[in-house]
């Protein structure tokens, strides 16, 4: 079993900036990616960026895209996304999730494992 704990939500004005952390705990700790999704209300959780966990390489949603980044902290089990130039439109519960086993895409909700709690962004216009 894993355990993810996200933190840093919070009500941020348009342009403004957050920074996410979620970390893991739980059983012998070996992601292959861990991950970022949103939902807002009313709408599909959908994929915002991804980290492979020993590998650099990292994938964001195109609406992020030369706004948000992810980095990771493997020491600490501890995946971050830094939020900047926010949008009213990014208002939505941020999900952390870990995918233990290989996986080409990153985009595909089903595929991972564990998920965290939520944390809410809301941006005011």
């Amino acid at each position: 079993q894993v355990q993810l704990v996200e933190s840093g939500g919070g009500l941020v004005q348009a342009g403004g900036s957050l920074r996410l952390s979620c970390t893991a705990s739980g059983r012998t700790f070996r992601a292959h990616i861990m991950a970022w999704f949103r939902q807002a209300p009313g709408k599909e959780r959908e994929f915002v960026a991804g980290i492979r966990w020993t590998v650099s390489s990292t994938r964001y949603a195109e609406s992020v895209k030369g706004r948000f980044s992810i980095s990771r902290d493997n020491a600490n089990n501890t995946v971050y996304l830094e939020m900047n130039y926010l949008k009213p439109e990014d208002t939505a519960m941020y999900y952390c999730a870990v995918r233990l086993s290989y996986a080409s895409e990153y985009e595909n909700r089903d595929e991972y494992d564990y998920w965290g709690q939520g944390t809410q962004v809301t941006v005011s216009a």
